[in-house]
């Protein structure tokens, strides 16, 4: 069972524990303000119950059966969708490894073929964190443990090609974190993408470290103004119309965040600009 029809079934039972203590209490009035009705306790309350539960299910079983449904209908076909969009993503990949054999000794077209291939990468990363949101919104995500250095590592890696002279230092003590990896990765890639968006084009420089459960992303560039700190968590906000993209990067940060009891701090200095994320609440002992 997924944790929306858990959420539903919760809620019905909420609304008929309530109904039915109302009527329970409504019979025990007129129990006591009608004599001849206590002749005839039991199956009096008993007949009161049963009419009750006949009208509540009569009422709730077809609204239910179609969450039901539709809530099924909807998980068969983003599994069918996905498994489909994978696909042509894993074929591409194939025939690339496939081509880069016979093209090792061609520089020209193996530098084309490789550009291929990371678009390919970016498309099934792509892919990756659409079956990651369809399948949180239809269901419970689970956690698990992993290492904080190992995550950011692997979501540094995804930069290599992009952050160009981009110095990224790393301090960090390295942690077990107990929380959602997906949703975990998909914070530090955007926070890592905005750091390396909004640095300065003379020595760009990032500092990434990790002390007493406070991890920080630091970059050098213009200051996020005042008035804007909250709204940088807003989705499609942008400080910086300029650059590319639909400023969700820090929205999708929020909503993680929010969710998993993580509170964030932006701070500045005369350098730059200071992202904190306070990770006690998902650090393992």
């Amino acid at each position: 069972m997924n944790f929306k029809k858990q959420e539903i079934l919760i809620s019905v039972a909420v609304i008929f524990i309530f109904t039915s203590s109302l009527i329970i209490y409504l019979n025990n009035i007129l129990l006591d303000n009608f004599l001849f009705l206590k002749e005839h306790k039991f199956l009096f309350s008993t007949i009161l119950i049963i009419f009750f539960s006949i009208i509540f299910l009569t009422l709730f079983y077809p609204l239910l059966s179609n969450i039901f449904k539709n809530d099924l209908d909807m998980g068969k076909r983003v599994k069918t969708t996905l498994h489909e969009l994978n696909i042509p993503s894993s074929t591409i990949k194939l025939n690339i490894q496939l081509l880069k054999k016979d093209l090792y000794n061609d520089g020209k077209n193996l530098k084309r073929l490789q550009r291929v291939e990371l678009a390919n990468e970016n498309l099934i990363k792509l892919y990756e964190n659409l079956e990651y949101e369809i399948k949180k919104g239809i269901s419970k995500v689970d956690f698990e443990k992993f290492s904080l250095i190992e995550a950011i590592k692997s979501s540094l890696e995804k930069f290599e090609d992009i952050k160009k002279d981009t110095k990224i230092e790393l301090e960090i003590e390295d942690v077990y974190l107990n929380s959602d990896l997906n949703g975990f990765l998909l914070v530090l890639d955007n926070l890592i993408s905005n750091a390396i968006k909004y640095n300065t084009k003379e020595n760009p420089y990032i500092k990434i470290s990790y002390k007493n459960g406070i991890l920080s992303f630091f970059n050098k560039g213009k200051l996020i103004d005042a008035k804007n700190i909250i709204l940088v968590f807003d989705s499609f906000f942008q400080e910086n119309s300029e650059k590319t993209g639909f400023g969700l990067g820090l929205a999708i940060v929020k909503e993680f965040c929010d969710k998993n009891k993580i509170s964030i701090n932006i701070d500045k200095n005369d350098f730059g600009n200071i992202i904190s994320l306070n990770l006690k609440n998902i650090k393992e002992p």
